[in-house]
């Protein structure tokens, strides 16, 4: 891209380049050069907006949080609608068929950008944590409807939801999982939990 020519909101531009190189050549083939040439931008760019690249790289992960926490309250408000397990197999695929899952590898990929990232958020694994407080509240909130028993351990249920769909999810290379089986999943962990 020449110089002098202004780049509009070139985060966004520059995180969705991210997420399109993770999707198709995952972590190993996130590089500050990949992104830039995807995004049609000079590298210099990037620098000029974060610290360096896993400062890009932990703001990457810190917006893609935010997405699965604004689609939590989606999911809240759906508390009493539908099905619990629609309700939750339509979220799980909603935050696993998009770059969430590559996300994760990215993570555990490079250990400065874990270390950036759990100085921000200690507990669990970045994105699989913030996904799991999403879906216990849900769960809370079925509690309260009724539709969930009140003996139902949320605490249990909420990380080996996201687990399980995260593993169903996890292969780059497979074709991406029928509704019916993140359905089965789904109801294999909460029909315990369901009330009559």
């Amino acid at each position: 891209m020449p110089t002098g020519v202004a780049i509009r909101d070139a985060r966004t531009q520059l995180f969705d380049a991210a997420e399109r190189i993770l999707l198709r050549e995952g972590p190993s083939g996130l590089t500050s050069r990949a992104v830039t040439g995807e995004a049609g931008v000079a590298k210099g760019v990037l620098h000029r907006h974060f610290s360096d690249f896993d400062g890009f790289l932990a703001e990457l992960v810190e917006d893609r949080i935010l997405r699965i926490e604004a689609r939590g309250v989606a999911l809240l408000e759906a508390a009493g609608s539908a099905t619990v397990a629609e309700n939750l197999s339509e979220a799980l695929t909603t935050v696993f068929e998009t770059v969430a899952v590559a996300i994760v590898s990215l993570i555990t990929f490079r250990d400065d950008l874990q270390t950036r990232l759990r100085a921000r958020r200690p507990g669990g694994v970045p994105m699989l944590a913030e996904a799991s407080t999403v879906v216990a509240a849900y769960l809370s909130a079925e509690r309260e409807t009724g539709r969930l028993s009140a003996a139902a351990d949320i605490d249990t249920l909420a990380p080996t939801l996201i687990g399980a769909a995260h593993l169903l999810f996890a292969d780059r290379t497979a074709a991406r999982p029928e509704p019916e089986a993140v359905r089965r999943v789904v109801l294999t962990v909460i029909t315990g939990a369901l009330t009559a």
